[in-house]
């Protein structure tokens, strides 16, 4: 068995492996490999492109789906988390998906669970299927990482996807930077100015505002961080000619972006959710030894 917990303890190798088994899989390849397997997808925090990619790459494998309503479940009775799990693993299944608020949920799990645990997402650290899809979106753009330069603009603070990229990314030759409003800044990481970052990178990839994790508003209303921070056709023109525009999505249109940005060709937003579902289907295969 295979757990996926972070993207921080895979080789640049092994994640290598994943892009190129998704490759395979894109492509028509392990279709129905996993039939005889039963998968979870335990999801404690609401989620729409992870939750259902998740789903739909585990029928593509063949396997059979259970999804969780944590609403309709036990844990509206007091029961813990780890005992929910358990019960899961109890039942007989094979693996489980999960997503959690809290940052690193598996360490309760590890060694106590006998199956794997693939990582859908744990508080504001990690979210390695994201970043391993985003990563492909990369590698199909351009053939390489090495060289490449990408601002991550928004709320870094509280984005377990830009922790999870630049840590990656860096380790595979990128240079990362990021931008946005201050009050969402990490000092951990070297910040550019926005319209500098529209004109010079390789890759804008673009976070919406987390106001589930905030304890206090935005400074900022809809309309200064449109203005300031948005990326606009106006701001799109400013790019280079090779350049591309990335969201993990969901996005909040007229705020980090602007309604025609969306799907304009510079855009690979729609091209990220559909390699979800390869690398998706990839990292279970993995995680049964295929």
């Amino acid at each position: 068995m295979k757990n996926l917990l972070q993207l921080s303890t895979l080789s640049k190798e092994e994640i290598m492996d994943i892009l190129n088994d998704a490759i395979k899989m894109s492509q028509g390849e392990g279709l129905d490999s996993c039939k005889d397997k039963i998968v979870a997808n335990l999801f404690f925090e609401p989620s729409t492109r992870t939750q259902y990619s998740f789903n739909v790459a585990e029928e593509k494998l063949g396997c059979k789906v259970i999804s969780f309503n944590a609403a309709a479940s036990s844990l509206q009775k007091g029961e813990s988390f780890y005992d929910t799990v358990k019960t899961f693993e109890s039942f007989g299944i094979d693996a489980v998906v999960i997503r959690s608020r809290q940052d690193e949920y598996y360490k309760e799990l590890v060694g106590r669970i006998s199956i794997p645990i693939l990582n859908a997402g744990d508080g504001v650290k990690d979210h390695p299927t994201q970043s391993l899809l985003d990563l492909l979106t990369i590698y199909q753009e351009y053939g390489k990482f090495e060289g490449l330069k990408i601002a991550i603009v928004g709320d870094i603070k509280h984005s377990r996807v830009a922790h999870t990229n630049i840590e990656v990314m860096e380790r595979l030759g990128m240079t990362c930077y990021i931008s946005g409003p201050e009050e969402y800044r990490d000092d951990e990481y070297t910040y550019i100015p926005f319209d500098q970052a529209v004109e010079e990178m390789d890759i804008l990839m673009l976070l919406r505002v987390q106001h589930e994790r905030h304890e206090k508003e935005m400074s900022l209303s809809k309309e200064e961080y449109h203005a300031r921070y948005g990326l606009t056709m106006e701001r799109v023109h400013k790019m280079k000619e090779h350049a591309i525009i990335m969201h993990p999505a969901p996005f909040n249109r007229m705020v980090e972006i602007a309604d025609d940005v969306v799907e304009c060709d510079k855009s690979r937003i729609f091209k990220q959710v559909n390699n979800g579902v390869y690398v998706r289907m990839a990292v279970i295969r993995r995680a049964f030894g295929g």
